[in-house]
């Protein structure tokens, strides 16, 4: 659970029930609470240097609402974001939402769920009778925050009632007995980013172990949630194979048989910006990403900015290993993507 070191209540945030409760929630305990009677809010986060405002902001939780009704789209693994929150508290080196976020990346919970659903349904309307696929962790980790938002809660009971649309999220995070005995009915599934120890100990500060995020897979799956691990970013070092193979073993021995949906693999190599590697530089400037662009190939995205990918060899090397793996260790899956 996310314990924040400061809470700032946005004007009129207090005015919605799910803000008082995390108010009522952190108010007797060492955090600071901080109520804007304004929009001015970076100003309250500090920090004297990019690494510090960064460390700062990830301590930082705001409460407020969506304001913007209108969601951003999330091709090619949604139509849709579904806007709950934005930010995240782990502090993963090599994160893209280092370079989206700002210097000060708090983590935002949005209190109007209620009208996140509504317009959610508006969405889902238009396109009857096709089925409308929300994301909800396109820029965040709602995970950590659920605790005291229910906003997955909620989220997940609107979607188990609607023969239109699913419901999608990604996390690295294990804290999700709450949601185990909701009315989902299917339509919501649950992704757990995975890695081998070496990378999780080395890059991806304040988030659940391997373990813990494998167990917390196996339970969503038990509780009859359509289950899938995101694998990424891949690294290859010395030994990579080896612990990535003992990842996908620990992964299959601990999966229940005769599950009612296939669990879904997504594999996801490094890759990174100029603009990445220079705020990680200041960020973490002890870092050890293996961000040398002599040894990567420069590959323009679909977003029109270009990124450092591996060269086709290890690419090549990276998805005959995966592709394997996955056949050999699992029969009820389906692999999206190796990229």
């Amino acid at each position: 659970m996310f314990k924040p070191k400061r809470i700032i209540f946005e004007k009129d945030s207090l005015d919605f029930e799910a803000a008082r409760n995390i108010y009522e929630e952190f108010k007797d305990k060492d955090v600071e609470i901080i109520s804007l009677t304004s929009n001015k809010l970076k100003q309250h986060i500090p920090g004297v240097d990019l690494a510090s405002q960064y460390g700062e902001g990830k301590r930082t939780l705001v409460v407020g609402t969506k304001k913007s009704l209108k969601f951003q789209t999330c091709k090619p693994s949604a139509h849709y974001q579904l806007p709950l929150v934005s930010g995240c508290m782990g502090q993963c080196e090599y994160c893209y939402l280092n370079t989206m976020l700002g210097d000060k990346p708090y983590v935002k919970v949005h209190v109007n769920v209620d009208d996140i659903l509504n317009q959610a349904q508006k969405y889902i309307d238009e396109r009857v009778p096709d089925t409308t696929v929300f994301e909800g962790a396109a820029t965040s980790d709602p995970v950590p925050v659920e605790p005291y938002t229910h906003a997955l809660e909620k989220s997940i009971i609107f979607f188990g009632k609607s023969e239109n649309s699913k419901f999608r999220f990604v996390t690295k995070y294990n804290d999700i007995d709450s949601l185990l005995n909701l009315e989902h009915n299917g339509h919501t599934e649950m992704r757990f980013s995975i890695n081998t120890s070496s990378v999780i100990n080395k890059y991806e500060h304040f988030t659940a172990s391997r373990d813990k995020r494998i167990e917390a897979g196996i339970k969503a799956s038990m509780a009859g949630y359509p289950v899938g691990f995101l694998i990424a970013p891949v690294f290859i070092y010395e030994g990579w194979k080896e612990e990535y193979h003992d990842l996908l073993l620990e992964l299959r021995s601990r999966l229940p048989d005769g599950l009612k949906f296939p669990v879904t693999f997504e594999v996801i190599s490094h890759r990174y910006t100029t603009t990445a590697k220079n705020r990680i530089a200041q960020i973490f400037p002890h870092n050890e990403l293996p961000m040398n662009d002599e040894d990567r190939v420069f590959k323009y995205g679909q977003f029109g900015y270009g990124k450092y990918v591996y060269p086709k060899e290890s690419l090549d090397e990276i998805k005959g290993f995966f592709a394997e793996e996955i056949e050999n260790l699992f029969s009820n899956k389906e692999v999206k993507y190796i990229i």
